[in-house]
C-alpha cells in the first residue's frame, strides 16, 4: 500500500503509476482507499482528471519514503538500532562498503577531538548564527549546507576542514555549489543518508554520527578506507534562513557496532584537521 501511496503521489499519473508499478488500476486504488481509511485523511484529490496531493497527503510522504527505504534495509539485516541509535550499512558487489552509526552526544566530551568540542560550545554560545563572531575559529573548519529542489547544496566549505585535506584545496573547493554526491547504492539508499540531515533541518538540533567508508583522495582514484565523526548542527544564515553546519574530525576509536579497529591503521595517516583546542576551559 506504502508503495502503491508512493508511486502515484511521484508520478500524479494513475496510468503512469499503475504501469510503474507492474499493478492494475483497482489495486491501485484499494491501496489508496485503504491507506486513506486506516489514516483517517484524505490523501489526494481529483480535479480535472489528475490526481493532486493534499495538505495531509504532503504531510505523510517523507515519513512514508523513509520507511520504505529503511524497511528495505531491515529485511536485508542492514538497518537496525543498537542502544536505541539507528545504526545503516550497504556494500556493493565491487567491495565498497558504507557504515554509518548514529553517537550519543555525550561522545562530544567523551572523544579525543577538541573541535567537536569546541565547535558545540561555538554553536551554543552563538544560537546557530553562522556570522556570529563566536563561530569564528571553527569558520575553517566546517562545511555549511542549504537545501535547495535540487538536494542538499554546499554553499561553504572551509580550507582546513576535514574533507579539504581529504581531497585537496583545489578539489573540495570545486564542490562549492553542488549537490550533495551521489553515492552507489540508488534512490533507497540516498533516502537513508539524507534521513540525519532531515532531521536537524526539523529540530534545528545536534547529532553526532560516525562513518566507515572508503572513497578516493582524487578524481579516478583508488577508493582507500575512511573513518570519521561528523557533527551536525542547526545554523542559521544572516537572514534567518536554515543552515546546515557539519563538522567532520578523523575517528581516533571506531564506535560502529560488527566493526573492528583495522580502518585506522588503513586509513592515511594525513587524514586528518588540525584544530587547537582554545587555551580557556570549555
Amino acid at each position: 500500500m506504502m508503495r502503491s501511496f508512493l508511486m502515484l503521489a511521484h508520478t500524479l499519473n494513475l496510468t503512469i503509476a499503475v504501469k510503474e508499478l507492474g499493478s492494475t488500476r483497482q489495486t491501485l486504488r484499494r491501496h489508496i482507499m485503504a491507506l486513506e481509511e486506516q489514516m483517517g485523511v484524505t490523501l489526494f484529490v481529483v480535479e480535472d482528471r489528475r490526481y493532486h496531493l493534499t495538505e495531509a497527503g504532503r504531510a505523510a510522504l517523507p515519513e512514508a519514503r523513509e520507511l520504505v527505504s529503511r524497511g528495505k534495509y531491515w529485511v536485508r539485516g542492514q538497518s537496525y538500532h543498537t542502544g536505541g541509535l539507528s545504526r545503516l550499512a550497504h556494500h556493493e558487489t565491487n567491495g565498497w562498503s558504507f557504515y554509518q552509526q548514529h553517537q550519543p552526544i555525550s561522545n562530544i566530551w567523551d572523544a579525543d577531538s577538541p573541535l567537536l568540542r569546541e565547535a558545540t560550545v561555538a554553536w551554543a554560545r552563538s544560537g546557530g548564527w553562522l556570522e556570529d563572531r563566536g563561530m569564528a575559529k571553527i569558520r575553517p573548519h566546517v562545511l555549511v549546507y542549504r537545501d535547495s529542489p535540487s538536494g542538499w547544496i554546499c554553499v561553504e566549505l572551509g580550507e582546513e576542514s576535514f574533507y579539504s585535506r581529504w581531497w585537496g584545496w583545489r578539489d573540495a573547493r570545486s564542490a562549492i555549489g553542488r549537490p550533495l554526491g551521489e553515492f552507489p547504492g540508488g534512490e533507497d539508499f540516498a533516502q537513508m543518508l539524507e534521513q540525519p540531515f532531515r532531521e536537524i533541518q526539523a529540530s534545528r538540533g545536534v547529532r553526532l554520527d560516525e562513518v566507515v567508508t572508503r572513497l578516493p583522495r582524487e578524481k579516478g582514484g583508488k577508493p582507500v578506507p575512511v573513518a570519521y565523526q561528523r557533527l551536525l548542527l542547526g545554523g542559521r544564515f544572516p537572514d534567518g534562513s536554515f543552515a546546515l553546519i557539519a563538522v567532520v574530525d578523523r575517528s581516533e576509536k571506531i564506535g560502529i557496532a560488527g566493526l573492528d579497529q583495522s580502518v585506522l591503521e588503513a586509513m592515511p595517516p594525513d587524514a586528518t584537521t588540525s584544530f587547537e583546542a582554545s587555551a580557556c576551559n570549555i
